[in-house]
């Protein structure tokens, strides 16, 4: 990303840089052929301390703004073929507990925030159900208030490190349904540890980035104390609403880094490539989508750099996020593809690690949220349409 403005930015962009040539492109094609967990990586990002980059200096982390964690994610997605096997590792600690950091009590974070940046404390996100995807009011885990703990019952799925991690931030339904006055009231959010007695993980057999594990998880009479709750009962939705906004901008982030690391495998491979006695970067057959995607990236980017400033300036930003995640999922993705189109079968072959690409940048067409829904959100929001769901 091309948005460093200042000295602090210019060394934190050149730290992950150098991070990152410790950990090339067959480090990761292994990890993901594997279906290894990048320990060696996770220890390397705990030590630079980068774990708690929008963590309040009051509780041992930077205090930066989302500027910072973008160059951050940035550099780890694209600098040496990282993608979602590496960012995963740690990109809810950089911006995954800003509910904890926003709503949590003084002795939750004095509690949570110190060893999450060491890196001693390893959090997943339990918020997607079997029945309840984008549907977030549907969800059927519950949180029942026994004395001064809650007992909770349910099953989420694609809890990326689940079987890595000690704690979970998790939403459930703390008040029936139909005993609100709206669909997004009773719903609270709790930190919870993953007890094994009470607690089911199952990995999820899947398509890409196979060195973070995507699971289903069983919740089973789990009894959480009132303390690890966040904020107050039946507020858990508007807190986690409260992050999308940064969480669409920071995935546009890191497809826009997938993206141009696809295009610049394609690039050198064209220029290296002979057929009928000249490079096929010579033929516009090759050159026109190659360009076309290095134009939709940048594009994407303008859109990205904007939500980022509106963010970090404390101004809405809604708008501006969601397109940024639509533009920089779909441009990214029609840069693999045509990197791996460039390689021709070399492009399937896992050495050239396009296809690795390609199947990573796929899942952010349809996750955190499906582009679909974007569309319908500028259709409803900007353009004053009637909903369409």
């Amino acid at each position: 990303m091309r948005f460093i403005q200042t000295e602090d930015q210019m060394a934190i962009h050149n730290a992950i840089e150098s991070i990152m040539r410790r950990f090339p492109d067959e480090y990761w094609m292994k990890k993901d052929q594997d279906h290894e967990f990048p320990w060696e990586f996770h220890e390397a990002i705990a030590q630079s301390g980068f774990l708690g980059t929008c963590v309040p200096e009051e509780y041992g982390g930077a205090g930066l703004g989302l500027r910072e964690a973008a160059i951050i994610l940035a550099g780890v997605a694209g600098a040496s073929g990282g993608c979602l096997n590496a960012t995963s590792v740690f990109q809810h600690s950089i911006w995954g507990m800003e509910p904890v950091v926003k709503f949590g009590s003084d002795e939750m974070k004095q509690k949570y925030l110190p060893p999450l940046i060491t890196g001693e404390l390893m959090v997943c996100f339990g918020v997607t159900e079997p029945d309840a995807g984008t549907d977030l009011t549907s969800l059927k885990t519950t949180a029942t208030r026994e004395g001064d703990h809650y007992i909770i019952k349910g099953k989420k799925v694609w809890t990326s490190k689940a079987q890595q991690s000690s704690k979970c931030l998790l939403i459930t339904r703390s008040t029936p349904l139909e005993q609100c006055r709206k669909k997004t009231d009773g719903m609270s959010l709790f930190l919870v540890d993953l007890d094994p007695k009470y607690v089911h993980i199952r990995p999820i057999p899947k398509m890409g980035r196979n060195a973070i594990s995507s699971c289903e998880v069983f919740y089973d009479s789990l009894p959480v104390p009132v303390s690890d709750r966040i904020g107050e009962e039946g507020r858990g939705f508007h807190y986690l609403l409260d992050g999308l906004n940064s969480e669409r901008i920071l995935i546009a982030v890191q497809a826009i880094a997938i993206g141009r690391a696809a295009i610049r495998k394609a690039v050198q491979y064209a220029k290296d490539r002979v057929v009928f006695g000249r490079p096929i970067g010579q033929n516009q057959g090759v050159q026109f989508p190659l360009a076309d995607s290095v134009a939709r990236l940048d594009a994407a980017e303008l859109m990205t750099l904007k939500a980022l400033d509106q963010y970090d300036a404390g101004e809405p930003c809604g708008d501006t996020a969601n397109m940024a995640k639509y533009l920089a999922s779909e441009a990214a993705f029609e840069a693999c593809d045509r990197a791996v189109q460039t390689h021709g079968g070399y492009g399937y072959a896992s050495e050239f690690h396009v296809e690795r690409y390609f199947r990573e940048t796929r899942i952010w067409r349809f996750a955190p949220i499906a582009n679909n829904f974007i569309l319908s959100y500028i259709a409803e929001k900007m353009l004053g349409l009637p909903r369409s769901y």
